[in-house]
């Protein structure tokens, strides 16, 4: 992994403090267009407490083989123009050199269709800001099967109370990553939709190929950094499609939010082969806890996260996850994990933001060397700097 340079942080930490507190930074307004400019930074710290694998093994991966890690995680640079009747977006990650939204969005009253790379319509923590997100690492589930940005064309609507999206999609934007043309939809409802008190429900599915006729289902024990994954369930050959099926809920009552999703996803192989097909599936639920008071915002379908109201003292939050997995589906073992994250963050001013995360693992997974069923029980320690604007 390539680690990241302290002095471009510094660099980075010193222009926030310099600059305005604000969350995107104004440029220009062309043809009606007022286009702005958005950034993010992010710095992770992984430790490891390892069981019977070791979590940040040198091979293949190329890492020290330490029981720590420390990289950049992100580095986003997003161009936004809004006015009109149309809105677009082109952003790109240059810690990851893959493009992340670049789209045209045609609004037509609360209905818009969408043309480019953008976020699909599945699970409601991938839908989310990355800005924002609860844990350091998404769930097991959003790991797993959330689809994440892929070219396309959309149709949906947003209102206060109720939406949907319906979307035709290929491979990723950047060469050589996701693949799979495919559809799918997602639609929420909000039965209670007013400031401090909000309940929202969704469900969505999405149908596509599968790469190269071949998939294999694997995810880091919550943590971004590990090289090794403690489920995993090989190659699993003679695929045709994939089809994935989402629930989710989230209520909000002032300070106070909780969140949960289900995903379930069936791989279909071909007649070439007489193995059957393979169903896995993922869910958590977690809570979160403003210390000082602040409320969520709610906007097409995903909750929105407010600034500190005392910028000074900032935002302090203490969230509680468990997130569960299950890739057994004989003759495939792929294993079963549980894992239990505790978190609080720190959001400073308009523009900082501090996490840190412990996580305990529980998993287990038949050994076919062994010839039984193998446990690993790790932790990890967890922390993050972030800066955007």
């Amino acid at each position: 992994m390539n680690k990241w340079s302290p002095r471009f942080l510094a660099i980075a930490v010193a222009a926030a403090i310099a600059a305005p507190a604000q969350a995107e930074i104004a440029i220009d307004v062309i043809n009606g267009s007022e286009v702005s400019l958005e950034g993010l930074i992010q710095a992770d710290g992984n430790w490891f407490h390892n069981d019977v694998q070791d979590l940040n093994a040198a091979t293949p991966a190329g890492n020290d083989g330490k029981d720590s890690e420390f990289e950049m995680r992100r580095a986003e640079v997003v161009l936004k123009g809004k006015g009109g009747s149309f809105d677009w977006t082109l952003g790109y990650d240059a810690k990851a050199n893959k493009y992340l939204d670049a789209n045209i969005k045609w609004k037509l009253g609360t209905d818009y269709l969408m043309f480019g790379q953008y976020k699909q319509p599945n699970s409601l923590e991938e839908l989310s800001s990355t800005r924002h997100n609860d844990f350091i690492s998404k769930a097991m589930a959003t790991n797993l099967f959330g689809v994440a940005r892929r070219t396309g064309i959309a149709y949906g609507n947003d209102t206060p109370n109720w939406g949907y999206q319906i979307s035709a999609f290929g491979r990723e934007l950047t060469r050589n990553l996701a693949q799979g043309a495919g559809y799918g939809g997602r639609f929420y409802w909000a039965p209670m939709n007013q400031t401090g008190s909000i309940f929202h429900l969704g469900v969505s599915a999405l149908d596509y190929d599968t790469d190269f006729d071949t998939q294999r289902w694997r995810v880091r024990p919550d943590a971004d950094f590990a090289t090794v994954r403690l489920v995993d369930t090989g190659n699993i050959t003679n695929t045709d499609r994939i089809r994935t099926i989402g629930a989710e809920a989230m209520w909000i009552g002032g300070p106070f939010k909780v969140q949960s999703e289900y995903l379930t996803s069936r791989v279909n192989r071909t007649k070439a082969t007489s193995a059957g097909d393979f169903t896995g599936n993922s869910w958590y639920v977690y809570g979160l806890w403003n210390l000082t008071g602040e409320t969520w915002g709610y906007k097409s379908g995903v909750a929105t996260t407010p600034l500190p109201e005392d910028p000074a003292a900032g935002m302090w939050q203490l969230g509680l996850r468990y997130d569960a997995t299950d890739l057994n589906d004989v003759p495939v073992r792929g294993g079963e994990e549980k894992n239990l994250t505790l978190g609080v963050n720190w959001y400073w001013r308009s523009n900082f933001k501090f996490m840190v995360n412990y996580v305990k693992v529980s998993s287990s997974r038949y050994s076919s060397t062994l010839r039984r069923e193998v446990d690993d029980d790790p932790s990890i320690l967890e922390a993050r700097a972030q800066f955007y604007w």
